[in-house]
This record gives C-alpha cells, structure tokens and sequence, in this order.
C-alpha cells in the first residue's frame, strides 16, 4: 500500500494514543500493541508532551521506539504504520 492510500485511510480514523507530559516512553507499549492489531494508529501530541520540540521530532522519535513508519504528521497529529 502507498503513503497516498494509507494517509487517505488515516484521514477518518480517530486518536487512540496521547502523548502527554510523561512523554513518548508512556505510550510505547500501548502503541505497540495497537500496531498489532491495526493496520494505522493516530497519534495526538498535547502541549504538555512538545516542551521545545516538534510533532515531527517526537513522531519521529515514536515511530523508532516501536520499529513503525511514519505516514504523516499534521498539526499535533501523526500517523503510524
């Protein structure tokens, strides 16, 4: 599948991972777990989780975390693969 159908796919689903003030760690495994049993999850930065860095950075970061690949990131906003 391309990035142009998964963006396209990602484009409805909703949030199910926020990243907060404890940071990318706090959510490694439940965002591992749902990579298992989705195809795409969507990933929310919150205010508290960007300090003095990127959505880019920290997704970016993320994704290294659970060995998946970024779709796209927008706004606070990305999307896993």
């Amino acid at each position: 599948m391309s990035d142009q159908q998964l963006r396209k796919e990602a484009h409805d689903l909703d949030v199910t991972v926020w990243v907060g003030k404890h940071g990318i760690d706090a959510v490694v495994d439940e965002l591992d777990d749902q990579l298992d049993d989705r195809k795409l999850v969507k990933v929310k930065f919150l205010r508290a989780a960007r300090g003095g860095t990127t959505t880019d950075d920290l997704a970016a970061e993320l994704a290294e975390a659970v060995d998946a690949d970024l779709i796209e990131t927008r706004g606070n906003t990305a999307v896993l693969h």
